[in-house]
């Protein structure tokens, strides 16, 4: 890639230049403890590419390309060839940069990604993976990973990263408590997910007393493993918070397999979800909260091939004031990061956060993971908080090539910032220097650190 890329002056190239090199911190991914205590060698760059991100399933879709090439039976090569074909249609989209910024870090290629280029860059990967220079662990270390914060359910035995922590591997794999599942009380599997939470930790939930009982239990279990963080990720965000008495009347309706009502979900969610922030308040756990999302919204594609296909969307019925009640609702917050998907409510959920002491506002997450996007947090935290106390940059990814991700988001802040000091508006490069360092590396270092 060339340096001076997404860098539009000589200060925003200075600044990067300052910060280039900082390790990387990924807080929160979605790569597996298992491939990375493994460490086998990939296949080819189409399996590596195309096996289980659907970031790029999604575009190949929205090419017209066959679900054949997609997550069919079509050969790797095929796969990878109409991924090609995608991208060389997709100036603009950020899979175009981060594929280009993949095969220059980790394979030395400069080519424009084309299909008159395809067999080329195949072959040429082929050859390094060939020579064994590439596999899960080499990823980490050419990508100077310092953490890595893996997205782990509550029911996660943690084998491998028990493995990885006895074998001393560097970086650091951490796991993060995520609690989705616990609020899924509608779904036919929920009884058997109970049943799973009770076999793991050895004790009968009976009523809403014991299951929460059974969730400390599980977060006792996830700190001896190193987890700093906690995360949810559900589609409908509370409006309402029940009484204890109220959330266990409909607790008890869910483990007898009763369908629940969307306001009762709504309440039992708002209990759990306030006594959740509470008890990681207690336990000095970082919270996670991502909001505004519609998940498997093509529910024919989900019945044939599951979740995390690349069928989920940006929901528009979010209200700031459910979050105001949580927040309330909690008391004293845990240390908090939001993430919103809806660029609209940015501005109204930043103002949100900088309500309550330990919240802070996330990455841009998502569909907002593009340079426009990352741009509009940057502004609006600027604006309305304090860039220098953002977390910066996660990748929230299937793919361990995507750390590269973390280059992308340090130049974009470096150009934005640079901006600030050449019109004159923050005429302190000294200071622009620090909070770059900040935002890149030194404010999500200390936080996991604390």
């Amino acid at each position: 890639m060339k340096n001076n890329i997404l860098l539009e002056t000589e200060t925003a190239y200075s600044l990067y230049d300052s910060i280039r090199q900082l390790p990387v911190i990924d807080y929160h991914c979605h790569l597996d403890p298992k491939e990375i205590y493994e460490d086998l060698t990939f296949g080819s760059i189409g399996e590596i590419w195309l096996r289980s991100d659907h970031y790029k399933w999604r575009l190949m879709r929205a090419c017209g390309i066959d679900e054949k090439y997609i997550t069919g039976d079509a050969s790797w090569y095929d796969k990878f060839t109409h991924f090609v074909k995608a991208l060389s249609l997709s100036p603009g989209n950020p899979l175009y940069y981060w594929s280009s910024a993949e095969l220059s870090s980790y394979f030395g290629i400069e080519l424009a990604i084309n299909e008159n280029n395809a067999r080329l860059i195949w072959d040429s990967v082929a050859e390094r993976i060939a020579s064994g220079l590439l596999s899960p662990r080499k990823i980490l270390q050419i990508s100077n990973v310092k953490t890595l914060c893996t997205t782990d359910d509550i029911c996660d035995p943690l084998k491998y990263h028990k493995l990885l922590a006895d074998s001393g591997m560097k970086p650091k794999l951490l796991p993060t408590f995520r609690t989705d599942k616990l609020f899924f009380i509608n779904t036919p599997v929920y009884r058997e997910y109970i049943k799973t939470l009770e076999h793991i930790t050895g004790m009968e939930i009976c009523d809403l007393a014991s299951l929460k009982s059974a969730i400390s239990s599980r977060l006792s279990f996830f700190k001896t493993a190193g987890a700093r963080f906690a995360d949810i990720g559900i589609e409908y965000f509370p409006e309402t918070v029940f009484s204890d008495d109220l959330a266990e009347s409909v607790f008890t309706k869910a483990l007898f397999g009763k369908k629940c009502t969307y306001n009762e979900i709504n309440g039992f969610s708002g209990n759990l979800l306030a006594w959740l922030n509470r008890l990681y308040a207690k336990e000095n756990i970082i919270s996670q909260l991502h909001v505004s999302v519609k998940r498997n919204a093509n529910h024919k594609m989900y019945d044939n091939l599951g979740p995390d296909i690349g069928t989920d969307c940006i929901a528009d019925d979010f209200k700031v004031q459910s979050l105001i009640n949580l927040f309330n609702a909690v008391g004293d917050m845990p240390k908090t990061i939001v993430y919103m998907l809806d660029s609209a409510h940015i501005p109204a959920v930043v103002s949100a956060c900088g309500s309550f002491p330990n919240v802070r506002f996330g990455a841009a997450w998502w569909f907002c993971d593009n340079r426009r996007g990352i741009e509009n947090v940057l502004s609006s935290i600027s604006e309305i908080s304090s860039l220098g106390s953002f977390l910066g940059m996660l990748t929230d990814s299937r793919s361990f090539l995507s750390l590269s991700r973390h280059d992308f988001f340090r130049r974009i802040l470096c150009n934005y910032v640079a901006k600030l000091v050449d019109s004159g508006e923050f005429p302190d490069i000294e200071n622009a220097q620090r909070v770059c360092f900040d935002v890149s590396y030194n404010n999500i270092n200390n936080l996991i650190n604390m």
